[in-house]
């Protein structure tokens, strides 16, 4: 037992936060609360929980999560759990090392000794898929998640759909297993279009078909095609995740350990969704400690199906990738589909310190660049 000496927080390209916890007697733990394009906002609601757990029992997660929770009155949503999962995360990893045990352990013990995962290809043409699909099979990958548009409005010509057909058959061409992310960018009367366009190619899932707020939408989008439908990145607790599983309108949740609140979110999350015969995959398109906490959860899940990966050729910039901050990356080399479980204490990963600090002295917050359609108005990022 210890008690909670520092709490920390760093800045770090291309567009991540990541929280270190030490205790009284030197141990340390790691989280990630990164919440692209709002770094500001959750370092403030860091600021005000840095000053009120400072002293706490660190071993005493679940009392400080319920406490993150419950003790503000105004609960839930994006930036209040970003925030919390730095913190969760970083607990868990602190108590698993002081413990000298993986996180799964702690969780259950595994259910699996590799993890499946998929990563991002992007392009608008068929030979730049192509192109970066060939990119992933030499990593190692057996699926990646594309875009399913740029940008579609309410009633674009309906043409602009068989861009979609054609990449994702370029794709499925080389061997390839793909998921189609929609972005919520795809109004109803296009998603009906694209989704019968899309089913004869049998896409892994498609992804936000509509936006999270549209329930009613995606329910009655659910009643009309045979297409696994994922969505979960716009949900941030199980609260939000409920009313879904209730219409029976997901087949497969992507809850983000990053914009939940961390490893003891998604851990009661998993287990909801397995109830209803709903599968995990969890959404990370972020930094090594998000993507080493998701491991450890899908290690002891059994309703896991695969992990998202932000490595190589996604989510680069300057060469600040997520294999950029850890000094042992060798551990996510990607063989058949798959990366072997780490073994080692806590989240498994060995942070580079020295270089979060040096990189985090300068570095911007990140904004999100957006789109703006024809005709000047804002469209969904």
């Amino acid at each position: 037992m210890g008690k909670i000496a520092s709490i920390e927080y760093f800045r770090v390209p291309p567009r991540w936060l990541f929280v270190k916890i030490t205790d009284e007697d030197g141990h340390v733990g790691w989280g990630e609360a990164s919440l692209e394009g709002h770094t500001q906002a959750v370092e403030g609601c860091l600021d005000a929980w840095i000053a009120q757990y400072t002293g706490m029992e660190a071993n005493e997660i679940e009392h400080i999560w319920q406490k993150s929770w419950r003790m503000g009155f105004y609960r839930g949503g994006p930036v209040f759990m970003s925030a919390l999962a730095g913190i969760d995360i970083a607990l868990w990893d602190l108590k698993a090392r002081r413990l000298n045990v993986p996180i799964y352990e702690l969780l259950g013990g595994k259910v699996r000794d590799k993890i499946k995962v998929y990563a991002w290809i992007g392009g608008d043409r068929p030979s730049d898929v192509e192109a970066q699909a060939l990119s992933r099979r030499a990593q190692g990958f057996t699926a990646v998640k594309m875009n399913g548009t740029e940008d579609i409005g309410w009633l674009d010509s309906p043409s602009a759909l068989y861009g979609c057909v054609a990449r994702i058959k370029a794709v499925k061409a080389l061997g390839l297993d793909v998921g189609v992310d929609f972005h919520g960018r795809v109004h109803k009367p296009m998603a009906k279009q694209l989704a019968a366009l899309l089913a004869p190619h049998r896409p892994m899932f498609i992804e936000e078909p509509l936006l999270s707020e549209h329930l009613e939408g995606i329910k009655a989008l659910s009643q009309t095609t045979t297409l696994p439908i994922a969505l979960g990145e716009r949900l941030h607790s199980r609260w939000d995740v409920k009313p879904f599983l209730e219409a029976a309108c997901v087949d497969i949740l992507q809850p983000d350990i990053a914009h939940v609140g961390g490893i003891s979110e998604l851990r009661r999350i998993a287990a909801m969704a397995e109830a209803y015969d709903v599968a995990i995959a969890p959404h990370c398109p972020l930094g090594p400690i998000a993507l080493a906490a998701n491991i450890q959860v899908d290690a002891s899940t059994s309703n896991f199906a695969i992990q998202e990966m932000s490595i190589g050729i996604h989510y680069n910039q300057n060469g600040h990738d997520l294999l950029s901050y850890i000094k042992n990356p060798e551990i996510w080399d990607v063989k058949d589909g798959y990366i072997n479980l780490m073994k080692g204490p806590g989240l498994g990963i060995e942070v580079d310190e020295d270089k979060i600090r040096e990189l985090s002295k300068d570095a911007p917050a990140w904004v999100s660049p957006g789109f703006v359609g024809p005709g000047g108005e804002l469209r969904e990022w």
